[in-house]
């Protein structure tokens, strides 16, 4: 039975991390709000049921059977021992769901250069909000996150291939879409301190000429990045570091 995955139609946001390690693992998945006769309308109406056990609050969420797993971390702590994708001492699991947890930290302050008032308002009525925002965000918590990526690389034993073990894992999959996001929105800060994290940068070139990921890339399933999304290119708030 394919995994069902619900997420907003048109956009990677959030659900990008969990069809990166589907894609990786090569699951069987169906992305429901892209299917005709399905869509946008399923996904609320699950949401909005009066009725079902455990309804999720917001996408993303997975479907494997009768059982609704929502949030990121959440979904690929789940999956990533059934894809592989984990690593298989039953500690350093929750090792790897504490990285994760952190990636989802990076990403909601990512998520907030552009909106730093309000998610409900829109990015022109807090422009120069966001404007300040970035700029911090740029100056300080970039190279305070990917500084700790980068360490935790270098001091796994098992050798910086990987954040965690010798083999590859859900995280080094999120950890990519974070730096393929950061240099869609980011390009100048991201050209200003390439080099600076070389083994982010290995890791990141060597998910992206991973088969399945590549592939994946290439394909229409793979949608591009919007200024809808969590990662938004505004020319504005873009500045070297």
């Amino acid at each position: 039975m394919a995994y069902e995955l619900y997420y907003w139609d048109g956009i990677q946001g959030r659900g990008e991390f969990v069809r990166l390690a589907l894609e990786e693992a090569a699951a069987q998945y169906v992305d429901v709000t892209r299917v005709a006769g399905r869509g946008t309308d399923e996904m609320l109406a699950i949401m909005g049921s009066k009725t079902e056990e455990h309804i999720p609050f917001a996408p993303p969420f997975l479907k494997d059977g009768d059982l609704f797993i929502p949030h990121v971390a959440n979904i690929l702590f789940y999956l990533g021992p059934k894809l592989g994708l984990a690593p298989e001492n039953d500690g350093l699991r929750y090792v790897a769901n504490g990285l994760q947890l952190t990636i989802t930290d990076f990403v909601a302050e990512v998520h907030d250069t552009h909106h730093p008032i309000s998610t409900g308002a829109y990015y022109e009525d807090q422009r120069d909000e966001a404007k300040a925002r970035s700029a911090a965000f740029i100056k300080d918590r970039i190279p305070k996150f990917l500084g700790y990526f980068e360490r935790v690389l270098q001091q796994n034993r098992k050798g910086p291939k990987h954040l965690i073990g010798d083999n590859l894992s859900y995280v080094d999959l999120s950890l990519f879409q974070v730096i393929e996001g950061l240099t869609y929105a980011f390009p100048k800060a991201m050209k200003s301190i390439s080099n600076r994290y070389s083994g982010v940068e290995t890791l990141h070139d060597h998910v992206g000429n991973r088969p399945n990921i590549s592939a994946y890339l290439r394909s229409d399933r793979r949608l591009p990045f919007s200024e809808e999304g969590i990662f938004r290119h505004y020319p504005e708030l873009d500045q070297p570091m």
